[in-house]
């Protein structure tokens, strides 16, 4: 069966009988010497075999016989030279079929086999077939295997042995056998068919290139072997993998109809690199949007450094989503934390940079800076090795002055941090087994909008999703499970956090986490925590608890609602602020925190379940929300649901402004916190001055800032039993702690009233 290719092509030589000219004593080329006229060739009009054909007597040590005709090698075509001869006299000679192979131009093909099997002959006047078959492609019973580069060949046959010998050669045939090497009706076209070796040496690219455009519908197949792409392929066609490629890590492999994981890993026969291959196919092709690891799991041996996965991007700012899969960490010191200690100075003025930084060029950009003065979550963002400069992502609240800070770089799975921006990029439905040897995902230094969906971030060493930039900004993680390795510890001894974040507008949202040091550190403004249940409990009686949620800043603008915090607390600091002292800002405002469930059991009394904690002096509330709650403590009950940690500096009660904190409910808590208040009041001795005490009732122990009403809920009767219809006017912050109201009347008089007082004004 013939190739629709070659139909109409003139493949076969002319008979002898047509004319020796075209037929050469040399390589075939044109110029070369021909028969016509030899005193070594005659032709025979009858022979009782054969018929017309040509009598050759054998005078060189290789005696050639070409067709100067061009035959045409065409990609995925398979050719048979056959030729049938007899000895008629003298020394008995050896016969091979023989080519020369052109590339094109006239220039000769070099590399390439020339010539086919050898057979001697035995006998005179036995007929004895000769053949061999050429091609592109090296496939099993290809003689000559010329490869892409071949455009035409002259064939013919060669005698060999001793000289003297005269034979009859029958008229050469040259047939297509094509179908011999094609599948299943050549439902699949072969990339050794067009070139491709397979030996892991030879550069195969160009081969997989022609056979993909010889597909027209059609699958390729990739045969058993070792293909090397020097140059890498686009392939527009299905594929199928029996054998790998390997390639270089600048050179790409685009699989534009089968493009999802299980066909990167049978291309390349191991997970790890299939995966950093297959992610720098999306972000090179246009044509998809995302890649479907198809429930793959990929065994991770070392951190997998995204942006050296893609060497032709620093950036990039098109939506990409990688989904349905497994990362499993393999452990190894590889995912051991790097430690680096080094003396610097920092100036408040100058406050997100560390200067005459010694040892700089050890400390890998993305370490954890600890340190005096130094809050929670400050990174190494970059830095300047001339200038001895690193550059944090966040500032020191209490650090001026030289001091020997501690770097630890912890080993991420992921490591987006070689990118400098990384835009809209998004994983759903992919779990991360960190199994406690490896951190799961650290972001690029800047960037908008990563995305985490239906995920699992399992026991993460040192941090689930951590970023030392700016790359959450914008970040949306939904319905995902953050699961701790730091579960058998006491709380106090945990340090791992599930998400970092710096910048602004996170949203966290109806996930799921379990004992880590903090489920979420929230360093930026306009968050959104909704519908999380984040507990971190653990056996110990009377035991601490640790903050589930950090909010890091004064002007937050922070939604915290319908949460499930557990054995946790929200807390809400400064500690990134380089001059903590309150100076004219709006200080600790724009919070909102709404309809959670708060629970705790076998906690000490001390517990609360909101801490407000300012680093610096002359703090306030201004513009904060909490209604809704449901705060519970079992197995033992705590003083109060709120309180500030004054371990550092206490707030200015006196400057409270729009707290609104109400319509909440307290089981096991002993002062059920509102404001505004309600209280009730009696006197049975007339008196002037009433003192009506608030009973540290007012959120966060706070001051009498405002009072909306004051009601007569009982006749007011003076010393003489008169009735009194007069009103008091309210002194408001009075007593030591600020906390009690004096109603301050025209004359003594007893009786009852309710009041209503706000902490803030």
């Amino acid at each position: 069966m013939n190739k629709a290719i070659t139909d109409g092509l003139q493949l076969m030589p002319p008979a002898f009988e047509e004319g020796l000219g075209v037929w050469s004593s040399g390589d075939g080329t044109a110029g070369s010497d021909t028969y016509q006229g030899a005193a070594n060739a005659a032709l025979v009009p009858s022979d009782q075999d054969f018929g017309g054909c040509l009598e050759l007597q054998k005078t060189a040590s290789t005696q050639r016989l070409r067709y100067m005709g061009q035959t045409p090698i065409l990609p995925g075509c398979y050719l048979q030279i056959k030729v049938r001869v007899k000895a008629i006299s003298g020394n008995l000679p050896s016969v091979r079929i023989a080519a020369w192979a052109s590339q094109g131009g006239g220039s000769h093909l070099n590399g390439v086999v020339e010539t086919g099997p050898q057979t001697t002959l035995t006998n005179y006047g036995e007929v004895v077939e000769v053949t061999a078959i050429v091609g592109t492609g090296s496939r099993g019973g290809v003689d000559m295997p010329w490869g892409g580069a071949a455009q035409y060949g002259h064939f013919g046959l060669d005698l060999t042995g001793s000289n003297g010998g005269i034979v009859r050669i029958d008229d050469i045939q040259i047939i297509d056998i094509t179908g011999a090497f094609l599948r299943d009706m050549i439902g699949v076209v072969d990339v050794r068919d067009y070139g491709a070796v397979g030996d892991g040496v030879a550069d195969d690219s160009a081969a997989f290139e022609a056979a993909d455009n010889a597909a027209a519908g059609r699958r390729v197949l990739v045969p058993a072997g070792t293909y090397r792409l020097a140059s890498g392929a686009s392939m527009n066609s299905e594929i199928d993998f029996e054998g790998t490629v390997t390639m270089p890590d600048t050179a790409m492999l685009l699989l534009t109809k089968n493009y999802d994981l299980p066909s990167y890993i049978a291309a390349f026969g191991n997970e790890e690199l299939a995966f950093k291959k297959a992610f720098q196919a999306l972000l090179n092709n246009s044509d998809h949007e995302s890649l479907d690891m198809k429930g793959r799991m990929v065994t991770v041996t070392s951190p997998i450094d995204m942006a050296a996965a893609v060497p032709n991007r620093t950036s990039y700012s098109t939506r990409r989503i990688v989904r349905n899969g497994q990362f499993t960490c393999a452990p190894g010191s590889v995912w051991d934390t790097e430690t680096f200690t080094s003396q610097a100075s920092y100036n408040p003025n100058d406050s997100r940079t560390l200067s005459n930084v010694s040892n700089i060029a050890n400390i890998p950009v993305g370490a954890l800076v600890e340190g005096n003065g130094v809050g929670r979550e400050v990174y190494v963002r970059s830095k300047n090795v001339g200038a001895g400069e690193i550059t944090l992502n966040v500032p020191l609240h209490d650090a001026s002055g030289t001091q020997t800070y501690t770097f630890r770089s912890f080993k991420f799975m992921l490591d987006f941090s070689g990118f400098s921006k990384f835009d809209k990029f998004g994983m759903q439905g992919i779990e991360f087994q960190c199994s406690g040897h490896c951190s799961a995902i650290r972001l690029a230094p800047s960037g908008t909008a990563f995305s985490l969906a239906d995920c699992f971030i399992s026991r993460p060493k040192d941090r689930g999703v951590n970023s030392f930039g700016t790359g959450c900004q914008g970040m949306l993680i939904d319905q995902c499970q953050f699961l701790s390795a730091e579960d058998a510890l006491a709380v106090s001894s945990r340090s791992s956090i599930g998400v970092n974040a710096s910048a602004n507008d996170v949203k966290l949202r109806h996930c799921r986490a379990t004992r880590f040091r903090h489920f979420a550190v929230l360093g930026g403004d306009n968050s959104m925590v909704l519908g999380n249940h984040f507990f971190q409990g653990d056996s110990v009686t009377d035991g601490v608890r640790s903050a589930g949620l950090v909010v890091i800043g004064n002007f937050t603008s922070t939604t915290i609602a319908e949460n499930y915090i557990d054995n946790c607390s929200i807390e809400w600091t400064n500690e990134h602020d380089p001059t903590p002292d309150e100076n004219g800002g709006f200080s600790f405002s724009a919070m909102s925190i709404t309809d959670n469930i708060f629970l705790s059991g076998d906690v000490a009394p001390w517990f609360s379940y909101i801490v407000i904690k300012p680093y610096g002096t002359g703090h306030f509330l201004n513009g904060v929300t909490v209604t809704g709650n449901k705060f519970r403590s079992i197995l033992g009950s705590i003083d109060r649901a709120e309180r500030v940690d004054t371990s550092i500096a206490d707030l200015d009660y006196s400057r409270f402004k729009e707290v609104i904190y109400e319509g909440n409910t307290y089981h096991n808590v002993s002062a059920k916190a509102k404001s505004p208040l309600y209280l009730e009041y009696s006197r049975s001795s007339p008196a002037s001055s009433w003192v009506v005490s608030t009973g540290g009732l007012l959120p966060f122990q706070g001051n009498t800032r405002a009072i909306e009403s004051v009601t007569v809920t009982s006749e007011i009767n003076d010393s003489s039993d008169n009735a009194y219809y007069g009103m008091p006017w309210c002194e408001l912050n009075y007593g030591a702690n600020d906390d009690q109201i004096a109603l301050r009347w025209e004359r003594p008089v007893k009786g009852s009233v309710s009041l209503m007082v706000r902490v803030g004004k």
